[in-house]
Parts: structure tokens; sequence; C-alpha cells
């Protein structure tokens, strides 16, 4: 009975010491791996790589860290190196069967940081979505829009739809089509829409810009205004261009045609 009291108290100890260990590198670990991600968050870390590779990157050193950290943990508890290895074979493939959308999300990613259909910072649309991107992880894409709501995109799916990067080329072109009345003057209304193309300082001067008569519409003449600018301006130029084409108009006396009915009572 001695024997066994003395048996169980070291047994009771060395657990107690087992578990005690485990708190503390579980602790320690933990706050190690915070603060090594924080760190890697910084600007001035990692500042040699993309963006989009960065932050998929962090990602992946978090959950591999938490990962190992785990298996640290059971094996100081006593598990054995094997059973540990066996329990996660088992359960890596289990969990890849029920969770194939989360393998795809990460293959997804990959493909996304190996091609670059777009990086973080510019604007696309897809799938109807349409927005900045704010990062790239292991399983979402996350972006911004012009409002300010964030929506998560997973990357499986976001690698094999549609993607339309509006500010991957360092200018665009502006387009709008500008309707006036039959009775106007052609060569007048490209001169005057022309020499305000000209004098706005937004537009780039040495492409290939130009008005030109586009369509012949039920109730108007459909002009093609067309030109270029610096990505980043585009929105501004776009809107700068629709309110500065209409005054000028207005100011000479060129009449933008709108839906009419004339009404005829035969008594």
């Amino acid at each position: 009975m001695e024997k066994f009291l003395e048996k169980l108290v070291d047994g009771c100890i060395d657990i107690s010491a087992k578990l005690l260990l485990a708190v503390v590198i579980l602790a320690i670990g933990s706050k190690i791996i915070k603060i090594v991600e924080n760190n890697l968050r910084k600007e001035n870390k990692l500042k040699h790589l993309d963006a989009s590779v960065k932050g998929f990157l962090i990602s992946f050193i978090s959950i591999t860290s938490k990962i190992v950290l785990f298996i640290a943990i059971l094996h100081i508890l006593g598990v054995p190196t094997a059973s540990i290895i066996t329990v996660f074979g088992s359960c890596a493939v289990a969990i890849g069967l029920a969770l194939q959308g989360g393998l795809s999300n990460i293959a997804g990613g990959l493909m996304i940081l190996i091609f670059k259909p777009f990086k973080v910072g510019d604007y696309i649309e897809v799938s109807g979505k349409e927005g900045t991107v704010k990062s790239i992880t292991m399983f979402y894409t996350t972006i911004t829009t012009f409002d300010n709501k964030l929506i998560q995109l997973p990357n499986g799916s976001l690698s094999n739809s549609n993607i339309t990067n509006y500010t991957a080329n360092k200018k665009r072109r502006v387009d709008i089509d500008i309707s006036v009345s039959y009775s106007s003057d052609i060569d007048k209304v490209k001169k005057v829409i022309n020499e305000l193309i000209s004098k706005n300082e937004l537009v780039l001067q040495e492409e290939n810009n130009y008005v030109k008569l586009s369509k012949h519409d039920d109730s108007a003449l459909v002009f093609a205004v067309r030109v270029w600018t610096k990505t980043e301006n585009y929105w501004d130029l776009y809107f700068d261009l629709m309110e500065s084409i209409k005054k000028t108009l207005d100011k000479n006396k060129i009449e933008i045609p709108f839906p009419q009915m004339d009404v005829h009572i035969n008594k």
C-alpha cells in the first residue's frame, strides 16, 4: 500500500509538472506567435514582398505555427510522436474529404499569387461584386466597396471566375456618349467638345482622344467622346466631363433632347 501511494504521488507530481509545463509552453508559444504575426504586419517588415504575397505568407505562418505548438503540447503531455503523426494523418484525410472547399481555397490563393490576376490595392469586379482588394489570405480575398463594405470572396471560386481588373494598367479610357438634337450642327458639336477636352488637365493629350458621331438614334444624334487619363484620375475626369460638357452645350445653345410627347386632339 505504501509503495502504491508513493507511485500515485509520483505519478500525480509527474502529471502536474507536465500539465504545468504544457500550460506555460502554450502561453509563451501563443504570445510569441502573436508577436511575430504583429511584427510581420508592420510596414517595415517583409517590405520587399508584394502586399498580396505578404498577407498570404503571414496567414500561412500563423496557422502553421499554431499547429506546431499544438503538436509540441501533446508531446510534452506524453502522447507518442508516432501516434500524433498517425492521428494528424487520419484527421488530415477526414478533414480533406469534409472540407474540400477549404483546400480548393488554399489552392486558389496560391493560383492568385502565382498568376497575379490582381494584387492588394487593385480595384476589381468579380461575380457581380466590385471593390478595392484589401487582403489576400490562405482562404479568402477581402475587398472594400465604394461605400466601405467589406466583402470576403473564397479564393477557390475567385480563381475560377471572370475577373475584371480596372487598375491593372496605368491609364484608362473614359467613354461618354452625348446625345444632341437632329437640328444641331455636327461640326460645331465636335469643335466645342474637343476644345473642352484640350483644356482639361486630367486628359492625356498625347493619346488618341476623339469626338465622333457614332449613331443616329430615334430622337437624337449620339456622339462618342473617348478620352484617356491616368487610372487614378478616371472617376474625377468622368464626373468633370459629364458636368462641363452639359454646361458647354448649354452655353453654345446646342440642345440636348429629352423624351416628349405631342398630343393632338381632333374635335
